[in-house]
């Protein structure tokens, strides 16, 4: 709190030492004599020279008949100068009646600091009272203190712009609408394009840039990106051989342009594709027709090829003059499906373990959303999309044959609804609405569950009624469009999902099982009941007429 005090008053001394300055110069017109001089260490003596009629500083010893003003301090060079700023218009409307009460005020301030200094104590209780007073009883911190993660702003900025190119001639932008639409991206994301003479350039996004013609691909590049697997090859001109690689691109050099194939001139790519999870690849490779190779067409897979880096030269394909290669088909990832979690809070995908885990994501897998106005959505496994978290009912990866259940209220017909469908759209990122577009229509429950049992409670002549149902016998599976069988002929007033039986939550555990790739729990077996020892053979009898015989 001294320092504080300290700090206060220095400030008010400083205030108060320039107001009186400024009142000075002003009032009696010290600026008129500055209009002789001619240079500026004229000016600052003429002002020093003057001032000194009207003011006297700590280090004078003035006479007791010295009616000149005490200053707190002397005068200084940086004062004058700033004397010499003051505008025409403040000099023209200077009020001398409000100066002395500016002035006044800052001397009644620097006596009640100097007084808060000389009664330090009690100047810290009556200082903690208000802080009591104001922060204290019914106003108590609401704020949680909490860890942050490290936010990379490339993870959390929006798609808020399109990147567009131009192939042939080599430009690529936001700028260039009237060319390929490439993707969504943000204004600082940086872009990495291939060019068919087997150079790799990354750049900075902007409104047109050019990069080279002849591009033959070009997307989003992320930084540290082990991932994405690019395959390739390409034909040496220096001895003719055709070579393939597989490599990342993890960090480069901005705007530098790398050469990924050979650089003897006339050396040029035969064939490319970007794998977003190390997918390998078979293609057919057809050699020219004037070759000498006995077969002319062959299959090559890129699982066979290792995943080196991009300056790697890569593997000899053929010594033989190729004509052409093409895909023939798309494998699997070979660096192992990717696991992914999702977090409550932000609603974003991540692979840093932060949320619920997803399961595991292979090549061609998706992601499944259930909103609550009642529409679904398959999209990819991109972890920059985010989800708005009031809006989800369920996200899950997705399997093709889950059956959505649900228990909605038709608006146009007026009764409660139950539906139970299998997804059949395959269009990604596009929400699909499976109750009707009434205003009125609303869905009350949903569910993933192969056979759901719900409670629901509703209204007969005032008064509440429940019922159970199983979902599964109620009706069968039709599809997404069907608008379902009638529950009620009024909406419910509540729905709650209840235990499943056992057949069901057995069912349940081998699909979770399947979307994590692991191996569906086996029942347990009951260990067969012992057989009974089969009866031995009674001895041999003489029975006479009369005798009693019991049978088993």
């Amino acid at each position: 709190l001294r320092q504080e005090l300290e700090i206060q008053k220095n400030e008010l001394e400083e205030k108060l030492h320039f107001a009186s300055l400024e009142k000075i110069f002003i009032q009696n017109r010290i600026y008129r004599e500055i209009e002789e001089c001619e240079t500026w260490e004229a000016v600052i003596e003429t002002i020093d020279r003057e001032l000194k009629k009207y003011v006297v500083g700590p280090s004078e010893k003035p006479k007791p008949s010295d009616k000149r003003i005490h200053l707190l301090r002397d005068v200084t060079e940086d004062d004058i100068v700033r004397l010499t700023e003051i505008k025409i218009k403040r000099i023209s409307k200077f009020n001398s009646f409000k100066a002395d009460e500016i002035i006044a005020k800052l001397e009644e301030g620097l006596t009640e600091v100097k007084h808060h200094l000389a009664h330090l104590t009690e100047y810290a209780i009556d200082y903690f009272q208000r802080l009591l007073d104001k922060y204290g009883k019914g106003k108590e911190r609401r704020t949680l203190i909490t860890e942050f993660d490290n936010i990379e702003r490339t993870e959390v900025v929006a798609n808020n712009a399109k990147l567009y190119v131009n192939m042939a001639d080599g430009f690529l932008g936001t700028g260039l609408k009237k060319d390929e639409f490439v993707q969504d991206c943000s204004d600082i994301d940086d872009i990495i394009v291939f060019r068919r003479d087997g150079v790799m350039k990354v750049v900075k996004i902007g409104d047109k840039v050019f990069v080279g013609k002849d591009i033959i691909h070009i997307a989003v590049w992320k930084k540290n990106d082990e991932r994405t697997t690019y395959n390739m090859a390409y034909v040496d001109a220096k001895s003719g051989r055709t070579y393939v690689k597989r490599f990342n691109v993890t960090a480069i050099t901005r705007d530098k342009e790398y050469q990924l194939g050979s650089d003897a001139k006339g050396s040029k790519m035969l064939y490319f594709t970007a794998n977003p999870n190390g997918e390998s690849e078979v293609v057919t490779v057809t050699l020219s027709p004037g070759s000498t190779a006995k077969i002319k067409v062959f299959d090559y897979d890129f699982a066979e090829l290792a995943i080196k880096g991009r300056t790697s030269q890569g593997n000899i394909l053929t010594r033989y003059p190729v004509k052409q290669i093409r895909q023939k088909e798309v494998g699997k990832s070979t660096i192992g499906a990717q696991k992914l979690w999702f977090d409550d809070i932000t609603g974003r995908l991540n692979t840093q373990e932060r949320g619920r885990l997803l399961g595991e994501f292979d090549t061609g897998d998706s992601i499944f959303v259930l909103y609550t106005d009642g529409s679904y959505e398959v999209t990819d496994t991109d972890v920059q999309q985010r989800f708005e978290m009031k809006e989800i009912l369920q996200i899950c990866k997705f399997d093709p044959d889950v059956v959505v259940s649900a228990v909605h209220f038709d608006g146009h017909k007026g009764w409660t609804m139950v539906k139970r469908f299998r997804i059949e759209t395959n269009k990604l990122k596009e929400r699909y609405p499976y109750v009707t577009d009434h205003p009125k229509s609303k869905l009350l429950f949903a569910s993933l569950k192969e056979n759901p049992r719900i409670k629901y409670t509703l209204k007969v002549k005032g008064k509440p009624m429940t019922g159970e149902l199983d979902l599964g016998e109620f009706m069968d599976v039709k599809g997404w469009k069907a608008v379902g069988n009638k529950l009620s002929d009024q909406m419910l007033s509540g729905v709650k999902e209840l235990d499943s039986d056992p057949r069901s939550k057995e069912q349940e555990a081998t699909r979770q099982a399947s979307l994590f790739g692991e191996e569906a729990p086996q029942p347990e077996k009951k260990a067969p009941a012992p057989k009974k020892a089969a009866p031995e053979p009674a001895e041999k009898k003489t029975y006479k007429t009369g005798d009693t015989i019991e049978f088993d």
